[in-house]
């Protein structure tokens, strides 16, 4: 989850939002970490580089729960 942390602080930090401290299961990531469209597809393509993996290949995910979910699924 460290690497996930690092990769959603970076984007945030490049559109101007300050970093966090830690990732919950349950934050929202429009309403909890202001992600909008655009790097929600900014986040999919750098997870999937990082990880290997597709977090949206089988639907939406909200959550950060979700995307751990697809990462430990791998």
């Amino acid at each position: 989850m460290d690497k996930l942390l690092l990769i959603i602080n970076e984007m945030r930090e490049e559109a101007g939002f300050e970093s966090i401290d830690s990732l919950e299961a349950s934050m929202d990531l429009r309403e909890n970490l202001q992600l909008d469209s655009l790097m929600l597809a900014e986040l999919t393509v750098r997870i999937e580089d990082e990880f290997g993996v597709d977090i949206f290949e089988d639907g939406i995910v909200q959550t950060i729960g979700e995307i751990i979910v697809k990462i430990e699924g791998k």
